[in-house]
């Protein structure tokens, strides 16, 4: 599945206002300029295992699978090297559209960002007060680079 994306510094937390958050344990255990594969554990209750390739900065290819969670704990600790990001997701809407707003915590604590996906690269959606300065462009806000590389060490 191809998915598009675009990311966005958060200004504020009115993003906050009628969504409830989900806490998110991701992990990587494959991890390269133009993908990664990685694992999910949202709320301890559900877990995914993603592989993804870059087809451009907004676009790539995108293919999850769910896994037990006891399969998903073990990659984390055994597989993903420390390589792992931890997060509060939240699910605002703004005219119709869902965000994903990633609220980061440990290493990567004071980072906020939006995600909004799309159907192409060039469709057009309204953009929230919330959402601030453009980084899609921008590989260091990849989840997959704050494992690597957390924010605190910018």
């Amino acid at each position: 599945m191809k998915e598009i994306e675009r990311k966005f510094l958060v200004l504020s937390e009115d993003y906050k206002i009628g969504s409830k958050p989900v806490h998110v344990l991701q992990g990587y255990m494959l991890y390269a300029d133009d993908g990664h594969a990685r694992v999910r554990i949202v709320d301890g209750k559900s877990a995914v295992i993603s592989v993804k390739k870059h087809i451009s900065t907004i676009s790539r290819w995108e293919f999850e699978y769910d896994i037990p969670v006891a399969d998903a704990q073990i990659m984390l600790k055994e597989l993903c090297n420390g390589r792992v990001v931890e997060k509060n997701r939240y699910f605002p809407v703004f005219k119709g559209k869902k965000w994903d707003v990633d609220e980061f915590l440990g290493a990567n604590a004071g980072l906020t960002v939006a995600e909004i996906e799309l159907g192409s690269e060039d469709e057009y959606f309204d953009k929230p007060a919330w959402a601030g300065e453009e980084v899609t462009h921008d590989l260091r806000y990849l989840n997959a680079h704050l494992a690597e590389t957390p924010f605190c060490d910018w």
